[in-house]
């Protein structure tokens, strides 16, 4: 424990001295990606300077420091409780690093990591797609090879930060005779192709567009960026998304904490903390947070990690949950959270406040990263042997 407090003391020391005026932000909360642009890519550069960034990665062989789970959890900790920018970099850092450190070739890591570990290039996810939601076999993107290159055409939809990337991480079909999730590859995508790769931002319903259409038309990817060997795809797919919902979900809760924290007080505030069942709702929102926590650390443990349905039930425990706490957050208000925080007939004609973008934003919670009917089905399959849904 003297180590990870050690490890504590210097990451907040390090963010007190740096998260500023210029610097604080809303800590990657629902609608963050609305901050300054220029002032979260400063951040991450920031970051990268100082080897905060790939922290989990197994090797510090790209400029980055490498820590134990427990520093990576206070890590987390003291960068929510700083306040720090809401992160660019987390899928770079958090999804397509760990994938490369995995299946990657020696080239893609050389090539490829050192930029994430500095903050310099940013990624997207290109899997899902229209009329296949989260259904990743029935992928229709195809990837025809031409030389050195493969040439994509098709188009992915729901893709954070599509807008701000550098590259994305495309999950394409290179042998369209093969079925389902056979004949699929992962390939590394550069985004600056005028012409071939289109980005059309989503606004949502919290006025903001975290979330975007991706149009491929001929894009061009480098034989040697393709990731495991080509057909391999789905193999290497399968291993990302178990990053995306197991690993990653630890460091959200601390960020749930603080959004729970908000509510509270604000049911102190209004008086609705005195309702019986506002107060039955908190208390319940609370319990099953630390349970979460409780569950993702036991996920992390020794040998938890080759439970095949663990990433699965992270995603329905803290799908189900934020949304609850999204309608918690206006119920706590009553009827003051139906007007926003401005004139929205003046200068800012739509502008929300924290509780709103919560409300909002949690809607989509169960849907991204896999629905909740795509994980029921994956627990019923691998974990209690169910025969498969009929496709």
């Amino acid at each position: 424990m003297r180590d990870e407090e050690g490890f504590r003391g210097e990451a907040r020391g390090w963010l007190e001295a740096h998260v500023g005026e210029g610097y604080r932000g809303a800590g990657g909360g629902p609608g963050s990606e609305h901050e300054s642009l220029d002032t979260r890519r400063r951040w991450e550069r920031e970051l990268g300077r100082a080897g905060w960034i790939g922290l989990g990665w197994p090797t510090a062989a790209y400029g980055n420091r490498t820590a134990t789970l427990l520093q990576q959890v206070a890590w987390a900790e003291e960068y929510t409780r700083a306040q720090a920018p809401a992160r660019l970099g987390h899928i770079g850092e958090n999804l397509l690093a760990p994938t490369l450190i995995r299946y990657g070739s020696p080239a893609q890591k050389d090539r490829f990591l050192t930029p994430v570990a500095r903050g310099e290039e940013l990624w997207c996810q290109g899997y899902s797609e229209p009329g296949a939601g989260s259904d990743l076999a029935a992928v229709r993107t195809t990837a025809v090879r031409e030389g050195p290159v493969h040439r994509l055409t098709g188009q992915k939809t729901w893709t954070s930060l599509a807008q701000h990337a550098d590259w994305c991480f495309v999950l394409a079909r290179t042998d369209p005779d093969a079925r389902r999730h056979r004949g699929l590859s992962l390939l590394l995508v550069p985004m600056d192709q005028p012409g071939r790769v289109e980005v059309r931002p989503i606004r949502q319903l919290t006025g903001t567009s975290e979330f975007n259409e991706v149009f491929f038309d001929g894009a061009v990817a480098r034989h040697e960026h393709l990731v495991g060997g080509e057909g391999n795809g789905w193999r290497v797919a399968l291993g990302l998304l178990a990053l995306e919902r197991g690993v990653s979900t630890l460091v959200q809760q601390i960020g749930f904490e603080a959004e729970l924290a908000d509510v509270v007080r604000t049911a102190v505030a209004t008086g609705a903390a005195g309702d019986p069942v506002i107060r039955a709702r908190l208390v319940r929102q609370w319990a099953e947070l630390r349970t979460m926590r409780w569950n993702a650390l036991r996920t992390l443990g020794s040998g938890a990690g080759d439970d095949p349905g663990a990433p699965s039930v992270a995603k329905l425990l803290w799908g189900g949950w934020h949304q609850r706490l999204g309608e918690l957050a206006v119920a706590v208000r009553g009827p003051a959270a139906t007007a926003g925080p401005y004139d929205w007939s003046g200068e800012r004609p739509y502008e929300l406040d924290a509780a709103q973008r919560l409300f909002l934003f949690s809607r989509a919670d169960t849907l991204y990263g896999g629905s909740d009917e795509i994980q029921r089905n994956i627990i019923a399959e691998r974990v209690l042997g169910l025969p498969r849904e009929p496709r």
